[in-house]
């Protein structure tokens, strides 16, 4: 998540519904498309240098996963658009990126947007990036906004014959992308918690400014998790209670599963979020206690030098007539005085344990 991109939604004003305006931040310089076609026999992966290499798998008898790197080309999204029958409404969805994770359902595909999240441990930020996905009979199609994702592993599971993945059709590899995706919110939230740990004992021990920054951030950071995480539920809720022809009864038990998943994450969001407030209570508590610890120095600094300015002050008096201004050990016995004073209260502070 980090730093907030620049909402561009304001491009939209004026225009007619399913206008294709890209809204959300340029993340790539040139839209890549990488396709990965398979069945039980055999497997193929590749870069197609155009949408219309695609074109042909639409109606191919083998389970074919097309992958859309970049949203700004709104050419490219307007054919696909017209070749898979995707209505304009759908498109429109898959251009703004600040879509809140929801389903769709229409009678010849299946279209969800969710949010992919990965931890960048050297900078300690949740990277966010908006994904989208369109389940057809055949064809899997995927919007991403930049390169790199958490869906490798899942690729090199296909490449493997004897996967399961090899032997389902579009919508367990639907699921699966679903799955891998939410399983890294587990990564991304025990990240976290490993972070909240670590805060703990430093505020703990040595409360500053910076800690407190963070807690801030944190905090902020899951409240925006628990807001992208929350639709998530009704999202694959309705894949799991609805019938959908396009959903295989075979692979209803593994959205039950998924459903699952995002409910514990749900409950582990709330609970980190107790724990960042808890964090915030024992920061404010531990700067109260040690800003009190230095009043209270400062007060028995204060305290000794009552009557040691006192003392001092009788016999900074212009008096022409003292007797002890005429003793010779007079300066010697009023140290000595001023140093049994401050010695007795030292001791008294001490015995009641205010020091």
């Amino acid at each position: 998540m980090g730093k907030k991109k620049k909402k561009k939604t304001s491009l939209k004003i004026g225009l007619s519904p399913g206008a294709f305006v890209h809204v959300g931040e340029k993340k790539v310089d040139t839209i890549s498309i990488e396709l990965i076609d398979y069945d039980i026999q055999k497997f193929t992966s590749k870069k197609l240098n155009s949408i219309e290499e695609a074109f042909p798998f639409k109606d191919s008898q083998t389970v074919s996963w097309l992958n859309i790197i970049g949203l700004h080309n709104t050419e490219i999204m307007q054919k696909i658009g017209k070749h898979f029958g995707v209505h304009p409404l759908v498109i429109e969805d898959i251009l703004n990126t600040e879509q809140r994770p929801k389903i769709e359902i229409y009678d010849d595909y299946v279209f969800v947007t969710l949010k992919m999240l990965s931890y960048n441990k050297d900078v300690k930020e949740i990277q966010e990036e908006q994904i989208s996905l369109l389940l057809g009979r055949h064809v899997v199609i995927s919007f991403q906004e930049r390169e790199g994702d958490v869906l490798e592993p899942l690729r090199s599971r296909i490449k493997n014959s004897a996967s399961r993945l090899r032997k389902y059709g579009t919508d367990y590899l639907m699921y699966a992308i679903l799955d891998i995706i939410i399983d890294h919110y587990f990564y991304v939230l025990e990240c976290i918690d490993e972070e909240i740990s670590l805060l703990e004992d430093n505020v703990m021990n040595t409360p500053d400014q910076n800690h407190l920054q963070r807690i801030h951030y944190l905090k902020r950071e899951l409240v925006n998790f628990r807001r992208l995480v929350w639709p998530m539920r009704e999202v694959v809720s309705s894949l799991t209670r609805d019938e959908y022809h396009l959903i295989q009864e075979s692979t209803e038990p593994f959205l039950r599963d998924l459903y699952d998943h995002v409910y514990n994450i749900s409950e582990m969001i709330e609970s980190l979020r107790d724990m960042v407030t808890g964090l915030m209570d024992v920061y404010l508590s531990n700067v109260s206690n040690r800003m009190n610890e230095v009043m209270k120095v400062l007060t028995i600094i204060a305290t000794i030098f009552i009557p040691l300015s006192f003392i001092a002050g009788i016999y900074g008096m212009n008096f022409e007539f003292m007797p002890e201004l005429n003793w010779r050990y007079g300066y010697f016995i009023l140290w000595g005085l001023i140093i049994l004073a401050a010695g007795g209260m030292l001791y008294f502070f001490r015995r009641k344990k205010w020091l």
